[in-house]
């Protein structure tokens, strides 16, 4: 009794320490912003105190071309005044932000009520944290305009026809553009071009700077805007059904956290899965598909109010799912099809919808070829369409056909929806971010048709050794040995698009994801080859084996590529970049935890199957897995609070305020006094 007591008291101890981690994590991230911000309000005193010429030298050898026609246009109409002198000019004292720094019982009531009393203290204490932000930020956008005023009062005292030369010189380096006939000819080696600039930051950078979104054509601001709600919904749903799946992962280590049949884990676990696959990825999908097959075929989509229909639609999807889901109704038919038809009808008919407007946007495209990357999510769509038929019409779910249908669904989903789909995203905004044309357009056509040809036929390999017909099996193993063919192309398709380019990936902050991505598709894809051969279907399936392939699979894989893709155009359709160093935080997170959350259960799931196959207890395998359960929780941790950062990022890309710019701020108060003088 006293050792049950003991393990039930350390499963209890190990929950309560994740959890408090979260707490301090997420407080630690709030603290690196206000010292982040703090730190640029100290460099800016610091500024105040240095000899006028260096304190604006590096403003004036940062105006870009638009800037430096504003401060052109303004002497010519006699604003800056030649000669002027230099105006004394105050010391902004910026005050500092200080902080202070000056036996549990094994029920699960008593953990609950710690954690209630635990969370009005962790909201104060974010509050208050949000408090002080945005003190810090009011201080520092004071002095932000200070600066500027004090700039545009030395711009005024700048001396005459020498700095109207500079200028003019500056802007035409900044406005200069290479003739592609350099090589042909002897030319002095000067700087006079602008091809070399001055980091204005001479301290040292804490992580490695990235180069900025590159500023494509506009788009139609109407599209923008529905592209942007596919992300952002397709992001809430990220964070609630990963929040859902780390409330499942601790029950793993604390399995009687709460008693309430809402948050059973057979309730909440299909929750977790339907979030993520039909809120978060299937959104996430769609948002980059109606920014990429109108670009590929250089024309405007067909209809933007049917694309808000869709996204309509599938919200409400997901909404009625979870919530019916939660209450206990379902449509108990299998995996990942546990939303009844009533509730995936409105799912169906968003793929119907999607698949006229883009076979119109196809239809009406001003390029003589459809690009791949549009035949890859056509199909998607129409696999999808059919898939979502044959699982809920009525005419084959008895018996065994009920089973062979729930193999066909399950696989099909990830396969010719998740991954076709997002396959055409790839071939996309991969070759857009290396400013390069994809490596062979015959390997992405070979991918296209063998990956149509043999992934049709590979759902049943769920089911080696079940009452499914022994042909049907073998039918199943030969389509996933197949598999090896579209993979190794279109893996070899992607890693050579990177030759002779690999230098860009140290300035990227979206090809650190690709790559991930690439590498994933590559291994989980060929695991799942391994997984359907009889000898390692003895083993693995049925384990927590499994279950890492499948997150191996859609995480890895799928969610990468979404993110590579995401911060690809947000940055182009607000015209905001993501925070760099809360980019590589979101990265490195999610693939941290990933590695801690896959590899133990592999590993875990390796060693249960082969004690299953000596006929050992199943009581056995469970005390067994009860460590790698452990792990599972971490990663999945890691894993979630990269999600927050996400959101974050996402925030600070689109609905944050833009950060100021001194120099427009100098400008715009010139051009004031301008004005008040001619009045």
């Amino acid at each position: 009794m006293s050792l049950v007591i003991f393990l039930s008291l350390n499963v209890w101890l190990t929950g309560l320490v994740i959890f408090l981690t979260l707490i301090v994590v997420i407080l630690l991230v709030f603290s690196f912003s206000i010292m982040s911000k703090i730190r640029k309000i100290k460099e800016q005193s610091f500024l105040d105190t240095a000899p006028i010429e260096n304190r604006f030298d590096h403003h004036l050898k940062n105006f870009d071309s638009k800037q430096l026609s504003t401060l052109l246009d303004l002497r010519k109409r006699g604003v800056l005044n030649p000669g002027a002198g230099k105006k004394a000019m105050g010391l902004l004292i910026v005050g500092q932000v200080q902080t202070d720094t000056s036996n549990l019982a094994t029920s699960g009531g008593i953990i609950i009520t710690v954690i209630l009393i635990a969370i009005p203290v962790i909201v104060a204490l974010l509050l208050l944290a949000f408090r002080i932000r945005r003190s810090v930020r009011k201080v520092h956008m004071q002095s932000q305009r200070y600066e500027a005023k004090q700039l545009a009062d030395y711009l005024k005292s700048l001396p005459d026809d020498e700095v109207e030369k500079n200028i003019k010189d500056m802007k035409a380096a900044l406005e200069y553009e290479l003739s592609h006939r350099e090589l042909s000819g002897n030319y002095e080696i000067k700087d006079s071009r602008g091809l070399i600039r001055e980091n204005p930051d001479p301290s040292l950078p804490v992580v490695a700077v990235k180069k900025r979104a590159t500023k494509r054509p506009p788009i139609d601001p109407k599209l923008s805007k529905l592209v942007l709600w596919f992300v952002l919904t397709a992001t809430f749903w990220l964070i609630f059904g990963t929040t859902v799946g780390e409330y499942v992962g601790i029950k793993f280590v604390a399995p009687d956290i709460d008693q309430s049949s809402w948050l059973s884990f057979g309730r909440l676990r299909p929750v977790h899965t339907n979030s993520v696959f039909w809120g978060w990825a299937s959104l996430g999908m769609l948002a980059l598909g109606y920014y990429a097959v109108p670009r590929v075929g250089n024309n405007k989509l067909y209809s933007v109010k049917l694309g808000w229909i869709t996204l309509v639609l599938i919200n409400i999807t997901v909404l009625a799912g979870t919530i019916s889901l939660m209450a206990g109704v379902n449509n108990g038919g299998g995996e990942f099809r546990e939303y009844i038809w009533p509730v995936m009808l409105p799912f169906a008919v968003a793929l119907v919808i999607t698949l006229i407007n883009f076979i119109k946007t196809i239809a009406n495209r001003k390029t003589k070829e459809i690009y791949i990357s549009n035949w890859y999510m056509v199909a998607g769509l129409m696999f999808a369409i059919v898939i979502t038929l044959v699982a809920y019409l009525p005419f084959w779910q008895t018996g065994l056909g009920e089973t062979i249908v729930q193999g066909y669904y399950m696989h099909q989903g990830v396969g010719m929806w998740f991954m076709m789909f997002t396959l055409g995203i790839v071939y996309y905004y991969l070759p857009q971010q290396l400013n390069r044309a994809i490596y062979s357009y015959s390997l992405g056509i070979l991918a296209y048709w063998t990956q149509i040809l043999f992934y049709t036929l590979i759902g049943t390999h769920h089911f080696v050794f079940s009452s499914i017909p022994w042909w049907l099996q073998t039918v199943a193993i030969v389509g996933s040995a197949g598999m090896i063919i579209p993979v190794v192309a279109g893996t070899t398709n992607f890693l050579m698009t990177f030759k002779g380019a690999w230098y860009k990936v140290s300035d990227s902050y979206t090809l650190p994801f690709f790559i991930v991505g690439i590498v994933f598709y590559f291994t989980g894809s060929m695991q799942g080859t391994a997984e359907a051969f009889r000898e390692t279907n003895l083993i693995w399936h049925f384990t927590d084996f499994t279950v890492a392939h499948s997150h191996l699979t859609m995480y890895g894989i799928i969610t990468f590529f979404l993110w590579a893709g995401m911060y690809a155009i947000v940055p182009r359709l607000t015209g905001k970049e993501p925070p760099q160093i809360w980019v590589g935080a979101h990265f490195w997170l999610a693939l941290i935890g990933l590695m801690f959350y896959s590899v133990p259960l592999m590993i875990g799931g390796t060693m249960r199957g082969l004690s299953w196959m000596e006929g050992k207890p199943f009581i056995d395998s469970v005390v067994m897995m009860a460590p790698h359960w452990l792990w599972r929780a971490i990663g999945g941790s890691l894993m979630w609070i990269s999600h927050l950062v996400f959101a974050y990022n996402l925030y600070r890309m689109w609905l944050s305020r833009s950060e100021v710019d001194v120099k427009d701020l100098a400008l715009r108060e010139l051009e004031r006094g301008a004005a008040k003088n001619i009045e």
